[in-house]
């Protein structure tokens, strides 16, 4: 274990040198195909996105993803070192992604080369994906529809602290808005688009969803800005409001919208129906392993590359959630050997 723990730590502290902002990711591509290739293991690559599979896969048995991404968002100006060229240490490893998701992605890896030759109730599928920062076209959701219909189930390596998360809320932004007829407010002409808006927000901050989420509760919907109006004395013809709605699984965007339309009279226009809720399913095997491990179990607040596979699946890597987006990131040593420990583990209870 305490090589493979090394391996990561020297893979880690070589990724994090190389640049890999969302739809740039393709150094840190080629360096890792290469790195795989020095291993003789084949890698197919879709884009900037790596799939690598166990050579003796077998279509009988169900398939199991295992899937970080490899790119980063860009470094805020808070860093007090070079983010490309961080300080070494003996028990972290500092640099941009080194957290997020950078310690999924190397003790993944290191966990699947753990089990490359070795025979398994399921095949192993490393996925290593582009753009899950930015949400764009050319990272999973590209991936997805080469994998679809082979991939049963994923483990989706996000900085958790090791801890399970068995669901993530979606997340679902609205503009909304009112429209009226411009008139001078000391001759009570027109009609105030900013009242239509404020019964329009009263409907909306009443509104409860039939459906309850075993797992993540109601959903949860919230007006959070308003515009309106030119001057003091003109009537507004307008007024703008957004709507920031955290959906669980018990509704997709686009059913949302549908239940919400209708009751308003502003106009609603969803920025994205792609960020979805995720949940576990209570009875499937990878809620099983989570139990008999005794794996702390939680709901993400957070979104990921979940979100665009549609297969059972769960969120799982070291780090903290904490300390991604941050300055000066970093990864604990000890973080990517309890990493490599529990995945090792959790894929060892299918047997």
């Amino acid at each position: 274990m305490d090589t493979f723990t090394q391996n990561a730590v020297e893979l880690l502290r070589k990724l994090v040198s190389i640049q890999s902002f969302s739809g740039e990711e393709h150094l840190r591509s080629n360096f890792l195909t290469e790195y795989f290739n020095e291993k003789g293991i084949s890698t197919e690559r879709i884009g900037n996105n790596l799939i690598v599979r166990q050579p003796h896969h077998d279509v009988s048995k169900p398939t199991l993803m295992m899937n970080s991404h490899l790119d980063t968002v860009r470094p805020n100006t808070g860093y007090t070192f070079d983010p490309f060229s961080p300080p070494h240490s003996n028990s972290h490893v500092y640099g941009l992604g080194s957290n997020d998701a950078g310690a999924s992605v190397v003790t993944l890896l290191q966990t699947f080369l753990y089990f490359y030759e070795k025979e398994l109730p399921v095949n192993l599928l490393l996925a290593l994906s582009a753009e899950e920062e930015n949400s764009g076209p050319n990272g999973m959701t590209l991936l997805w529809q080469k994998l679809s219909g082979e991939v049963d189930m994923a483990i989706i390596g996000e900085p958790t602290g090791m801890r399970a998360a068995i669901a993530e809320r979606g997340l679902l932004v609205i503009d909304g808005e009112a429209k009226g007829v411009s008139g001078h407010a000391a001759r009570n002409e027109g009609v105030n688009a900013l009242y239509i808006a404020l019964d329009d927000i009263a409907v909306l901050r009443s509104m409860k969803f039939d459906k309850i989420s075993p797992t993540m509760g109601e959903v949860k919907l919230t007006v959070t800005q308003i515009n309106s109006g030119t001057q003091h004395n003109v009537v507004p013809d307008r007024c703008s409001f957004v709507v920031d709605i955290r959906p669980t699984e018990m509704y997709t965007n686009s059913e949302i919208m549908e239940i919400l339309q209708p009751k308003v009279k502003s106009e609603l226009k969803a920025r994205s129906l792609t960020n979805r809720s995720s949940a576990t399913p209570t009875d499937h095997l990878l809620m099983q392993c989570v139990q008999q491990l005794g794996i702390e179990s939680y709901t993400s607040p957070t979104t990921s590359d979940w979100m665009r596979v549609t297969c059972p699946a769960l969120k799982m890597g070291p780090g903290e959630s904490a300390r991604s987006h941050r300055p000066d990131e970093f990864v604990l040593i000890d973080e990517l050997k309890q990493g490599i420990e529990g995945y090792i583990r959790f894929i060892e209870r299918f047997r």
